[in-house]
């Protein structure tokens, strides 16, 4: 394991690049709103970097997009906000998106509603790994792609909008997540749900040496997942060799 500032400050360079890259671009209705945590909660963001992408690691997990109860609070992928605050031990002021959506308010550290999918992945990791040093010294976790968008008060993935909006979106994700990886150096990397993982091999291509898998998305929407998330992960990652 390498440990080292610049490995820091380059995902910090790499995230400023996404966040500038992606802020350019525009997104026609049905998306009637599109949050960039990147910008607004920055703050959180940079914390989380320079905390845990200070090394290389074994295992990178990449999620899709944040959430509207998670990242899109605290700036922190997969950011339940009791996990953000109370096991990763970070806490900061989180501003307001320039066009704010009146039905999924930015309200930070004080929005009462949790984040399932956040509080699942880590709540398998505190599990596991009991402090948050001991999971990041071979694990991190990044999302994919740094934007929400709603359409009023539901949540789109970003594989909702149509592909000439995709095209640019993507392209600018797999650069960062390419620039990250070659930073980082994992063995693995593991999409959270198929489409992740589909992203990932497009963005590596098939020369790359680090190996692909996928866990099962925790998402309350999956019925697999409602019947023991924790346990199903647990195993996948069990069967690729990784735990």
């Amino acid at each position: 394991m390498k440990k080292c500032s610049s490995i820091t400050e380059s995902a910090l360079a790499a995230a400023q690049k996404l966040r500038a890259t992606v802020n350019t671009l525009s997104f026609a209705p049905p998306v009637t709103h599109v949050y960039n945590p990147l910008d607004y909660a920055w703050t959180a963001h940079e914390t989380y970097l320079r905390r845990f992408a200070n090394t290389t690691k074994k295992i990178v997990f990449v999620g899709m997009n944040p959430g509207p109860f998670g990242m899109a609070q605290t700036g922190v992928p997969f950011g339940e906000i009791a996990a953000v605050r109370d096991w990763l031990g970070i806490y900061a002021p989180i501003q307001k998106p320039t066009r704010e959506n009146p039905k999924r308010p930015v309200e930070g550290f004080s929005c009462q509603r949790s984040e399932v999918s956040g509080r699942r992945l880590w709540g398998l990791f505190a599990q596991r790994f009991g402090a948050p040093e001991v999971f990041f010294s071979d694990h991190f976790v990044v999302n994919y792609c740094p934007l929400i968008f709603f359409n009023e008060a539901r949540n789109m993935t970003p594989d909702k909008l149509p592909l000439l909006e995709q095209r640019p979106l993507l392209a600018a994700c797999d650069i960062h997540l390419r620039a990250l990886l070659d930073l980082l150096q994992p063995q693995w990397t593991i999409g959270v749900g198929v489409w992740t993982e589909t992203r990932i091999r497009h963005a590596l291509g098939d020369a790359t040496p680090i190996r692909v898998g996928r866990i099962l998305h925790p998402s309350p929407a999956s019925p697999i997942a409602n019947r023991g998330w924790a346990q199903a992960a647990t195993q996948q990652l069990r069967d690729f060799g990784i735990w």
